[in-house]
């Protein structure tokens, strides 16, 4: 095989498709200077593999896919945080030349396409912006680019590259989540939760560090702090005192985070599913009927379906998803709710006796006792939930009181709530998707929106997608679900399997990030094409 670089450079000033002729495998050399000389190193004693996945049709194209195949250094490690922190690691020598491109993981440490291990091997994939002058080929400065820059950025996130203490936070994180027992959430003492600002993931400097309180103090795997029981939790407290964001960080509990984060040990059940209203969303065959019956326009509410859902409607059948699709805690903050399917009042119960709605207030107590599901609610404005509430948190100055034993004082005696019937389990017989001329993959639009033939799929108030890569990673799933329903599988069961083919194969699939089963089942129940076998 003729020398990479002297082919690269052989294309100068010819036609931009040339460089396709690159595609396939090559070897780079760890060991070339800026004018092909020798440059000392660790990986100077052997060449990587450089594979050249896909090259792009045109200088204003999306950039070219590769990738470089290298021996797993430690494979006594857990694979995640290995390949998080190297990708970690080929960002920051990236960054300083805006022509090589990876998907830099945030603060959640989640598998990513942009490093995965194959049988003892990892392959790092990253993009690479090949340099044209108009539509003609710079075959030297792309020489340079790939064979100079590149083995130079690999170099200095390889060199002392040591996963060791990310890979032992990760595991401690797995195994305080697998220890949680009969808690839906843990806070350790000293996290910090609040966050820079609305826009960043990053933490508030100065912030209050977290502090349990002692009645509702618990010490999982060696690290203690607040431990959230099952059953049913109401976190209470004034305007700006950390409500919210006590639940945000248990929303995102279900992801390991990063060293310095600050919520490394925020673990919550990985089954948890962050609920809203969702004005308009699209509603398919969901058996709402817990919730709403005897709609005045005499739809059916055991397979209920719109296009248009209202604020409680939605988050009835939102609800009645999750527990479909197998989540065994619900977090809900008033905010972001439909007031109406939240509570009633007494005075609106008597002055109002034709109502179609029953609240959540009157069923939470039934969806624990009967289904086992747990439910967190931020509840500051209304105290109709310390009827119902095993356990009550106030929040002041961002630091938690158990007010439990106050709230029960408070508390009205709550009437026995009738059985919750669980939801049946629907199966998607198709996905009907108007593709016009030319069919194409779903793909993401940032992290709110997945195009998916002529239509979008909305899924802007999913909560717990964290980047546009994790919304890439769904829409891949929804190509899956598309391409394997059969009106036979349940949706639960297509979207774990769609979940486990987010990362699979050799194939080089851009910036991807591991979703999981629940968001890909919610955004199968938000796509307007969904078709429910009968």
């Amino acid at each position: 095989m003729a020398d990479l670089f002297e082919r690269l450079s052989r294309l100068d000033g010819k036609g931009y498709g040339a460089y396709k002729s690159l595609s396939g495998c090559h070897e780079l050399h760890m060991d070339r200077g800026a004018a092909g000389g020798e440059r000392a190193g660790k990986h100077g004693n052997g060449p990587l593999s450089l594979v050249i996945d896909h090259v792009q049709a045109d200088p204003y194209a999306p950039p070219s896919k590769m990738h470089v195949e290298l021996p797993n250094p430690f494979p006594q490690l857990s694979t995640i945080p290995v390949c998080d922190q190297l990708a970690r690691r080929v960002a920051e020598a990236f960054s300083g030349n805006r022509d090589l491109v990876i998907d830099a993981p945030d603060q959640e440490v989640l598998p990513t396409a942009a490093c995965v291990e194959r049988e003892g091997t990892l392959h790092l994939r990253f993009a690479v912006h090949l340099p044209a002058r108009g539509r003609r080929i710079m075959g030297r400065r792309a020489a340079h680019l790939i064979c100079d820059d590149l083995p130079a950025a690999l170099e200095e996130a390889l060199a002392g590259f040591d996963p060791t203490a990310a890979a032992e936070l990760f595991d401690h994180q797995e195994e305080i989540r697998r220890h949680l027992g009969d808690y839906v959430a843990f806070v350790a003492d000293g996290a910090i939760l609040p966050r820079l600002s609305g826009t960043s993931p990053l933490p508030l400097k100065g912030a209050t560090p977290f502090a349990a309180p002692e009645t509702l103090q618990a010490d999982i795997c060696g690290v203690t702090g607040m431990g959230i029981p099952a059953g049913v939790t109401v976190i209470v407290g004034g305007g700006f005192h950390g409500k919210s964001t006590l639940l945000n960080a248990l929303s995102l509990g279900v992801y390991n985070h990063r060293a310095g984060d600050g919520r490394e040990f925020a673990i919550t059940n990985p089954s948890a599913l962050h609920i809203r209203a969702e004005d308009g969303r699209a509603v398919t065959d969901v058996d709402i009927s817990e919730f709403i019956s005897d709609l005045p326009t005499g739809a059916d509410t055991a397979r209920f379906s719109t296009a248009n859902a209202s604020g409680s409607t939605s988050q009835a059948a939102s609800l009645m998803e999750a527990v479909e699709a197998g989540a065994k805690v619900l977090l809900i903050d008033e905010d972001t709710s439909a007031t109406n399917f939240m509570i009633r009042d007494s005075r609106m119960r008597q002055l109002i006796t034709a109502e179609p709605i029953t609240p959540l207030v009157d069923r939470v107590r039934a969806l624990w006792r009967d289904l086992g599901v747990s439910t967190v609610i931020v509840a500051g404005g209304s105290s109709a939930f310390l009827d119902v509430a095993d356990t009550v948190i106030a929040m002041e100055d961002y630091l938690p009181r158990d007010v439990t034993r106050e709230a029960k004082e408070l508390a009205e005696p709550a009437p026995e709530q009738p059985p919750f019937t669980p939801p049946a389990p629907r199966r998607v017989e198709r996905l009907a998707v108007d593709y016009g001329k030319r069919r194409k993959s779903p793909q993401a639009k940032g992290r709110a929106t997945i195009r998916h033939g002529r239509g979008d799929v909305d899924i802007s108030t999913v909560e717990q997608v964290v980047s546009a890569s994790q919304a890439a990673g769904i829409a891949r799933a929804i190509g899956w679900v598309e391409e394997h329903a059969d009106g036979r599988t349940p949706l639960a069961e297509l979207s774990r399997a769609a979940a486990a083919a987010v990362l699979r194969g050799t194939r080089h699939p851009g910036a991807v990030v591991q979703p999981r089963a629940l968001e890909i089942a919610c955004a199968v129940n938000r796509h307007r094409g969904l078709r429910i076998a009968k």
